[in-house]
């Protein structure tokens, strides 16, 4: 069982940094597949990042390629999401993923392939 705690969301002017923090407080990410999704009102989850396992294969959507890293401390069970040059339309709730370690590469961008979810933290771009 793996519990996860976000942190780290706010409100930032566009061309901001933000970074997310997701701690698993119960479990481990050690061999795990790690992601951070996000939804905006009225909108479906969409993928933003994910560390395959190890944490070497590194996962970006399309849209935040060049502004966004993820990253992981196996030894502090944390994962974090550095958001730079922020946009409007990345103003969502970011939650943080976890796996059961069976997930298989081709299926790392579907929601619905990870076992474990954070409770969500709002991040709002102003304009």
């Amino acid at each position: 069982q793996v519990q996860l705690a976000e942190s780290g969301g706010g409100w930032v002017e566009v061309g901001g940094t933000l970074r997310l923090s997701c701690v698993a407080t119960e479990g481990t990410f050690s061999r795990r597949t790690i992601a951070w999704f996000r939804q905006a009102p009225g909108k479906e989850r969409d993928f933003v990042a994910a560390s395959f396992r190890s944490g070497s294969n590194l996962h970006y959507a399309d849209s935040v390629k060049g502004r966004f890293t993820i990253s992981r401390d196996n030894t502090k069970n944390t994962m974090y999401l550095q958001m730079n040059g922020l946009k409007p339309e990345d103003t969502a709730v970011y939650y943080c993923a976890a796996d059961n370690s069976r997930l298989i590469l081709s299926s790392l961008r579907v929601g619905e392939r990870y076992d474990y979810w954070g409770q969500g933290t709002q991040v709002t771009v102003s304009s």
